[in-house]
């Protein structure tokens, strides 16, 4: 019989009596020879121990370098008094080794496996699996691993069924572009990664599966944010006979416990709610961060009358004069401009700023402006010495959105543990566009909450659709679906899809829903961009395995990478002249 590899893992070792053998196995973390004597602190994926050893007996322990795959076998120990280290869970005991076997050896390290940050992103991507090794990314997968194993379990539990549904499927649009697979057998057909499993999961309530839940692999082909990437998991699930509150109510449970898993303590249950209108007026956005006040306030009944231009005309045009109060801020002149910049660059035709100073204002327009304005205005905001207000006229929208923007940017808050859940409810049906064309907000199959409105009136229509916000990030969407096959008619008229189109598309799916479909409702929790702020990561890169960069690009495997000519072939494709002359320039700039 083998020998065991381990018999212990590091972290272990310090509830392990002294005297006790053990076998580990790990990697050299760092090595410091003593005269006479070498320690080394063994990593693996519980932490580190320190190992001490003999030269004279262990040879190899000399020669150990960073980042060699050893075996250790030894006796566990108590650290000396005053070499003991308070900051290591180990730090009162050391393993005292009888052998060091070298079971790999290492090259030169493109970088340390340490938390340093001085690393480029670039060089760590392309070397994944050491980047892995550094603390904090090897407790983003661990912390990753229970969240998604507390959720699976909760679900469980409320007895859901876990379903896998097809990532190769027909292209059906959702907003973004479609990822392509061609196909070989059936030349000059393709199929399209999911961007979702929408359709799939509305046909499993068809088929009666009541209670469904996939941890789904999902595509879409859009441009890169640091809480973006081309493929991601999202935690999918979708009810029978469910309405609004039993989609927050499973979503709340299996999002509470994915905190439980990962945080000191779940969240409190059930979490706040508001609707798309109210968070719009308040906070300026549809995914509001509540970790801090700063509220959008509408001043316009303070300028009903008001002689200044540039607020009159706002709200004769039917717009409104909005702000908020950034509070006791020291602007140079400089910064407010870029302030005024930054409102313009975002739509505005200005930003107004003035400072509460002497019971009055400070601000370029204040001459503009009556005693009784001005005082109404500090009022309204609750403005004390020193605060800074900024204030944005012209059509009510734009104008929410610039000051939801500004909030964001010099109000919200880093470097903590605070998690503020909130769902954003009654969505728009339809996204309206400058030309008056109509877009559905969420995805063709949201159920209105008035069909009659929707056909009369479909620009101020609401649908029963709803998103998890998280501090301000957008954990997912979900609504409730159509089942009535004539209300989807009615919904693919509205948008001007003609019946040639929308059986081109989606007629599979019209077709299942003609078979006695029941009343559903479902939601996709982001698993990525969940985890990245559970444990503070800045960009969800840091709890994927194997992301891709900005660019789209694998610096470790090398994608997207050229096909060969008879790959091409076999698929019955071939890339366009200027594609060729394109990499034929590319190749020849490589070689210069």
């Amino acid at each position: 019989m083998s020998e065991a590899l381990r018999t212990r893992y590091a972290a272990e070792i310090a509830n392990t009596s002294a005297g006790t053998e053990v076998v580990l196995g790990g990697w050299v973390s760092r090595s410091r020879d003593m005269g006479g004597v070498i320690f080394f602190d063994l990593r693996d994926p519980s932490g580190l121990v320190q190992v001490v050893l003999d030269p004279e007996s262990i040879p190899v322990g000399a020669e150990l370098k960073m980042e060699y795959c050893v075996k250790v076998t030894g006796l566990v120990q108590m650290r000396p008094v005053g070499t003991q280290n308070p900051d290591l869970e180990t730090g009162l005991v050391e393993v005292a080794a009888a052998n060091v076997e070298v079971l790999s050896e290492s090259k030169t390290l493109p970088f340390m496996i340490d938390d340093r940050l001085n690393v480029d992103e670039f060089i760590r991507l392309k070397y994944r699996y050491l980047d892995l090794r550094r603390p904090t990314m090897a407790a983003n997968l661990k912390a990753r691993a229970k969240a998604t194993a507390a959720m699976r379990r909760a679900l469980d539990d409320m007895s859901f069924m876990e379903v896998e549904t097809p990532t190769l499927i027909a292209s059906t649009p959702e907003g973004a572009r479609d990822m392509l697979a061609p196909s070989r057998l059936q030349r000059g057909s393709f199929y399209a990664l999911p961007q979702s499993p929408q359709i799939f999961k509305q046909l499993l309530m068809i088929g009666g599966v009541d209670r469904y839940f996939q941890f789904a692999r999902c595509y879409r082909d859009e441009d890169f944010r640091s809480d973006r990437q081309l493929e991601f998991t999202q935690l999918d699930i979708e009810g029978s006979f469910w309405d609004e509150d039993s989609v927050m109510a499973t979503i709340e449970t299996a999002v509470a416990s994915a905190v439980g898993a990962v945080k000191t303590a779940a969240p409190s249950l059930p979490f706040e709610r508001m609707t798309w209108t109210e968070a719009m007026e308040r906070f300026g956005s549809d995914k509001p961060d509540l970790r801090f006040e700063m509220e959008i306030s509408d001043i316009s009944s303070i300028f009903a009358e008001t002689d200044f231009n540039g607020f009159s005309g706002a709200i004769a045009d039917g717009g409104s004069v909005r702000g908020i109060n950034v509070g006791p801020r020291d602007f140079s002149r400089s910064a407010l401009d870029k302030l005024i910049d930054q409102a313009k660059g975002l739509g505005a035709k200005g930003l107004v700023w003035a400072f509460c100073e002497d019971g009055g204002w400070r601000s370029p327009v204040g001459k503009f402006l009556s005693d009784a304005e001005k005082v109404a205005v500090l009022e309204k905001f609750g403005a004390v010495e020193g605060d800074l207000l900024l204030i944005v006229a012209g059509p009510t929208r734009n104008s929410l959105e610039v000051l939801g923007q500004l909030r964001v940017d010099l109000g919200q808050p880093s470097g903590h543990d605070e998690l503020r859940f909130v769902w954003v409810t009654r969505f728009p049906v339809f996204d309206v566009h400058e030309d008056g064309s109509l877009s559905p907000a969420h995805h063709p199959f949201t159920q209105p909450e008035s069909i009659d409105q929707m056909i009369d009136d479909p620009e101020n229509a609401f649908a029963r659709a709803y998103d998890l916000v998280l501090n301000g990030s957008e954990l997912g969407s979900g609504s409730v679906r159509i089942h009535d096959p004539k209300v989807q008619e009615q919904v693919f008229d509205t948008l001007g899809i003609s019946p040639e189109e929308r059986e081109s598309r989606f007629g599979w799916f019209l077709e299942a829903l003609r078979y006695g479909t029941p009343p559903h409702a479902g939601f996709a929790v982001g698993v990525d961009r969940l985890l990245a702020i559970l444990v503070g990561a800045s960009t969800i890169r840091d709890v994927i395995p194997f992301p891709k960069t900005q660019r789209g690009l694998d610096p470790l495997s090398g994608s997207p990478s050229l096909v060969t000519d008879t790959q091409l072939q076999e698929l019955g494709l071939d890339l366009r002249p200027e594609v060729r002359a394109a990499l034929a320039q590319d190749d020849d700039t490589a070689g210069d």
